[in-house]
């Protein structure tokens, strides 16, 4: 499965850096040699990630240096990419128009001439170049600076039908999809701690994505969030980066930081005399990694009360389509960090019934985080970081 999604990404990405090459390398007037030069440089950026997360399985102490100049220059390439594209869909269109005026000139020759000198047009072609460097440059520049910004906070009240009344005002806490590892680090963490402690959280469900390697390495990175308590405790699922890195080590760490980790599994939460049902499902893909984590809802909730409300943690929002009928009055789901920034934003939505936010599904309840940390290039652009407030009450409707 892990080879399969490397083989899929590196596909796409050989065909955009191809993209690349061609409109930026071999458009260009310089020499056969500086060309030759130039795409061997794009070749050994297009193997820099995949050098970082083999070094970050081999080599763990070099990684730190290497993943920072490898996943920032691939944001920087992603944008490079899409704003190519932009440029070159304008560009067709005026030379559409452009070939559209001539045809009128053949029918109407008394027309004025307005073809543009084709010295001319290799000039401002070769400006834009550089305009789209330009123009990458900032926008990677700003999503590094939203990337490692201090996560947002997101309020929101969830009216639950059949709600307990002890458990109006209840609130909780959800922080998911950190990616401990290349360049997110036990700093980032403490800030997380930090803002999450300040909320004095009920409840806190983390859900997945806790990191990218090994236990052994980043032990030490992901400590901070054994520091967090809440008085009716702390809740972990799977996520799928976990089967990646190892997810009974994982499974362990988690345990070891003080959460309970549900593996397809409810727990009872008890409050003055009412109570309602935490269930937790292992990752959407777990059961192709490890058998006896495939996920199942069903068992997350067998002999638990008929009548309660029930609230999943599930990493993957696509989970829902196995749960829908299930009776969940809410699911918390993570994973697609609301796209992170464009154009992987349309890769993240693939086969989820949701990108972010709150929605409500066949009487469901279903929110989708934009995630507290990040994946692969810092960067992030129009889909800040969150760490997320669920403040339950009775009811039918929903407010943010």
């Amino acid at each position: 499965m892990y080879l399969a999604w490397i083989t899929i990404v590196m596909a796409v990405l050989g065909v955009g850096y191809a993209y690349i090459g061609w409109r930026l390398i071999a458009s260009t007037g310089r020499s056969a040699k500086w060309k030759r030069c130039a795409w061997l440089g794009l070749a050994l950026l297009f193997v820099l990630p995949f050098g970082s997360t083999f070094m970050m399985r081999r080599h763990e102490s070099l990684t730190d240096p290497f993943s920072w100049t490898a996943y920032g220059i691939l944001g920087f390439l992603s944008f490079v990419l899409t704003v190519l594209v932009g440029r070159d869909l304008l560009w067709l269109v005026s030379l559409g128009m452009e070939k559209g005026y001539l045809l009128s000139k053949k029918r109407f020759p008394e027309s004025p001439a307005a073809t543009m000198d084709p010295s001319r047009r290799a000039f401002l072609f070769q400006m834009s170049n550089a305009g789209v460097l330009a123009i990458a440059g900032v926008l990677t520049a700003y999503g590094i600076h939203e990337a490692r910004r201090r996560p947002g906070i997101v309020n929101l009240t969830v009216p639950i039908p059949g709600l307990p009344e002890e458990f109006s005002g209840f609130r909780i806490v959800q922080i998911t999809d950190i990616h401990a590892g290349l360049t997110v680090r036990r700093d980032w963490i403490e800030t997380i701690v930090r803002e999450v402690r300040a909320l004095q959280p009920d409840l806190i469900a983390f859900t997945g994505d806790l990191a990218d390697g090994t236990v052994a390495h980043l032990r030490d990175d992901v400590a901070p969030f054994g520091e967090l308590q809440a008085p009716h405790g702390k809740f972990f699922v799977t996520g799928n980066h976990e089967y990646y890195s190892g997810a009974e080590a994982w499974v362990e760490e988690s345990r070891r930081l003080g959460y309970d980790v549900l593996l397809n599994e409810h727990r009872l939460v008890h409050r003055g005399g009412g109570s309602l049902v935490l269930a937790g499902v292992t990752d959407f893909t777990g059961g192709r990694f490890l058998k006896h984590h495939r996920s199942d809802p069903k068992a997350a909730i067998e002999n638990a009360p008929p009548d309660a409300v029930k609230i999943l943690l599930a990493h993957q929002p696509r989970t829902l389509y196995e749960a829908e009928s299930l009776g969940f009055h809410m699911m918390i789901s993570g994973h697609t960090h609301g796209g992170q920034f464009f154009p992987w934003n349309l890769v993240a939505a693939i086969g989820q019934p949701y990108l972010s936010g709150l929605h409500r599904h066949k009487g469901t309840w279903v929110y989708v985080s934009r995630g507290t940390g990040y994946w692969g290039p810092p960067v992030r652009l129009g889909a800040r970081s969150e760490i997320t407030v669920f403040t339950l009450a009775s009811g039918k409707g929903s407010t943010a």
